[in-house]
C-alpha cells in the first residue's frame, strides 16, 4: 500500500499520542467535545481535532502558524493535521465517537488534488482503524479555486462514507447556493453571528428559522462558540442539534481525559468538570453550571 503524505511527518510517542513535524515546528493535536441535546440532557457525540503548534518550548497560534507556511506547502500541511487527529483520535477518544477533520477549500485548484487528498485520506483510516463513517469532514466557509474540484471531492467523500460539515456558517463568504450544491449532512453557524442574532428577538427568531430549515432538508445543526449559559439555553430552545464552547468543555491535548463524559449524560443546564491531567482553566474543564438566560441579549445581573 502507498505511503501517505501526512504519516510520512508523523513521530509516534511512548503514551499512545502522535505528534507532526513540520521545520523547526510540532505539531499536537487537541480535541474538543461536541455536545448533542436529547431528552433535556446533553451528551458528547463528537470531537473535533485541532491544531497546536509549538517551536521549542513557544506555543504558536494555528494562524501564526498557517501563516509561515509557504502556500505550495499549504495542502501538505493541511494533510498533515488531519493526519495527526485521525492517529489520535484512535488512541484516545472512545470509539463511538464522531471526529471532526477541517478541509481548507483553496487548496483544492483541481481534480487531481481532491484525488490525492481521498487516498490519502483512505491510507490514514486504515492505519489507524477508523470506520469512515466516524469521520466528518468540514468544509470552511471560504472560497474554493476551483468549485468544481470541491464539489467532485465532497462527492467522492460522501461515495466513501464521510459525512459533510459546513464550518462557520454565517461568515463572510456564506452561501446558501453552496448549501444546496454540497447538501451536507451538518450545517457550524460561525460563533459570532450566532451569538449577535441571539442578541435581539428579530435575531434568533431568523437563527431559529433557519434551523428549522435546516432540519426540514435532513442537516443538522452546531452552535459553535458557546461560552455563557444564556447562550446554551438560546442554543436548545432553538432546537439545534449540537452545541459546541468553552461554557461546556475546553480543548483538551491528547491524551485527553474526556472519556470520562461519556456514559453520563448531564442535564442541558449543566455539565461535570473533567478530570484527567491536563484539566484545568486553560486546557479542558467543563463548566460546572451553565446560567440560565432571563432574557434576550446578554445575560442580566441577578
Amino acid at each position: 500500500m502507498s505511503r501517505s503524505i501526512g504519516l510520512a511527518h508523523i513521530v509516534r510517542n511512548a503514551d499512545g499520542t502522535s505528534t507532526g513535524i513540520w521545520g523547526a515546528h510540532v505539531l499536537k493535536t487537541a480535541f474538543q467535545p461536541i455536545f448533542a441535546f436529547a431528552d433535556g440532557k446533553l451528551r458528547v457525540v463528537a470531537f473535533e481535532g485541532l491544531m497546536r503548534p509549538y517551536r521549542g518550548d513557544e506555543a504558536w497560534t494555528p494562524l501564526a502558524f498557517l501563516n509561515s507556511v509557504p502556500a505550495a506547502d499549504r495542502l501538505h500541511v493541511e494533510t498533515l493535521t488531519r493526519t495527526l487527529h485521525l492517529l489520535n483520535a484512535a488512541s484516545c477518544l472512545s470509539p463511538d465517537a464522531d471526529i471532526f477533520v477541517n478541509f481548507d477549500p483553496s487548496v483544492f485548484t483541481e481534480h487531481s488534488v481532491a484525488e490525492a487528498a481521498l487516498r490519502d485520506m483512505r491510507l490514514v483510516l486504515h492505519e489507524a482503524g477508523i470506520d469512515p463513517r466516524r469521520v466528518v469532514c468540514e468544509v470552511t466557509e471560504q472560497k474554493s479555486a476551483s468549485q468544481e474540484a470541491l464539489f467532485d471531492f465532497v462527492a467522492a467523500l460522501k461515495r466513501s462514507g464521510f459525512r459533510i460539515a459546513i464550518d462557520d456558517f454565517g461568515a463572510e463568504d456564506s452561501d446558501m447556493s453552496r448549501i444546496r450544491e454540497l447538501h451536507p449532512d451538518i450545517v457550524k453557524f460561525d460563533a459570532r453571528w450566532a451569538t449577535w442574532l441571539m442578541e435581539s428577538g428579530p435575531g434568533y427568531a431568523l437563527l431559529t428559522t433557519m434551523v428549522s430549515t435546516f432540519a426540514e432538508q435532513g442537516i443538522r445543526t452546531v452552535f459553535e462558540g458557546i461560552e455563557e449559559g444564556w447562550q446554551l439555553e438560546l442554543a436548545e430552545r432553538s432546537g439545534a442539534s449540537m452545541v459546541q464552547g468553552y461554557a461546556l468543555a475546553r480543548p483538551e491535548l491528547a491524551p485527553t481525559s474526556f472519556s470520562a463524559f461519556r456514559s453520563d449524560p448531564q442535564p442541558a443546564g449543566t455539565a461535570s468538570p473533567a478530570s484527567g491531567s491536563n484539566a484545568g482553566p486553560a486546557s479542558g474543564r467543563v463548566a460546572a453550571t451553565a446560567r440560565r438566560a432571563r432574557n434576550f441579549g446578554r445575560r442580566q445581573t441577578p
